[in-house]
């Protein structure tokens, strides 16, 4: 496994030697239910923009939710953003590399903790996603399909397989994903390519069919509440959030000029209404229910009667 993951990978941002913890982390973050082309430009603009925590840590969180654009699930850069403010606080600046550290942190999951610990810094975790479920239960329990998950079967399943010595057990976790990303993928798998392929057993048993339990199927995207909720959050981003009287000053020496142009920002930018909110969706209940969801997952926040920015403090 390692030796194809070596000379068979592909060559991924976060892959790289000199990447570090704060990359690693953020690429965590981002890759979570969503194709690796996407995140890569988008996180590429991120580092550039806030090339440690301490610099994501200073800005307001409602920046964080416009540089998120339309990746989808926007808690996500909320918790990155509350993250960044903890690790910066807690640990100096510093990506802790202990498991519970990063457990104690805002939005990391038993996934990416020990994704952080294992690809950042090298330590003997096993790491388990949707991929390295799917190799094993092929591979090793001879199933199409993998179960629904479960912490501590598929943790211990990965954990028997993984090879002693820390850089070793690193790479295999990246090779397991690997493999089941491009080659032992959930449709239409290419056995023919695949380094294990001698001893998998759901080949050798003649490629059963999978008839154990699965997983809830998530709903279509297309008129759904998920579909309104991003409406209205392009519209939030497509607005400015309320700046302090000091960080508008840091921006530029001269007063006058910076009060023009703040004019002008005033004047062709605004909070979005509750008119404007009526006008992106006709079913009213739905526009309500997402509207309110945004509200009390903190990534909108009401500035007055009906006028709704983007998360500032």
């Amino acid at each position: 496994m390692n030796a194809w993951f070596v000379g068979n990978a592909r060559d991924l941002p976060w892959r790289r030697h000199d990447f570090g913890a704060w990359g690693v982390l953020v690429s965590e973050f981002m890759l979570q239910q969503t194709p690796v082309n996407r995140v890569i430009p988008r996180l590429a603009e991120w580092l550039e923009r806030w090339p440690t925590p301490g610099d994501l840590a200073a800005v307001p969180p409602g920046e964080a939710v416009r540089a998120w654009a339309t990746l989808g699930y926007p808690r996500r850069a909320l918790w990155l953003h509350s993250a960044a403010v903890e690790i910066t606080q807690r640990h100096g600046g510093v990506v802790p590399s202990d498991i519970d550290e990063l457990l104690a942190l805002s939005g990391i999951g038993d996934y990416t903790a020990r994704a952080v610990a294992a690809f950042a810094y090298g330590l003997r975790h096993p790491v388990v996603d949707t991929n390295t479920r799917r190799v094993i239960a092929r591979a090793v329990a001879g199933q199409a399909e993998p179960a629904p998950p479960s912490r501590t079967r598929d943790l211990d399943a990965m954990g028997a397989l993984l090879p002693l010595p820390r850089g070793d057990a690193a790479i295999f976790n990246a090779g397991m994903m690997e493999l089941g990303a491009v080659v032992c993928t959930a449709k239409n798998p290419r056995c023919g390519d695949c380094p294990i392929q001698s001893s998998c057993a759901w080949r050798l048993a003649g490629y059963p069919a999978y008839s154990g339990p699965r997983k809830a199927v998530q709903k279509k995207f297309e008129g759904s509440d998920r579909q309104v909720r991003g409406l209205i959050m392009a519209e939030l981003r497509a607005t400015h959030h309320p700046v302090t009287d000091a960080e508008i000053t840091g921006l530029w020496p001269d007063p006058a000029q910076r009060d023009r142009a703040l004019a002008e920002l005033r004047a062709t930018h605004h909070p979005v209404t509750d008119a404007e909110i009526t006008g992106l969706w006709p079913d009213p209940a739905q526009r309500d229910r997402a509207l309110a969801g945004l509200l009390a997952d903190g990534l909108a926040v009401a500035t007055g009667p009906g006028r709704y920015t983007l998360p500032h403090e």
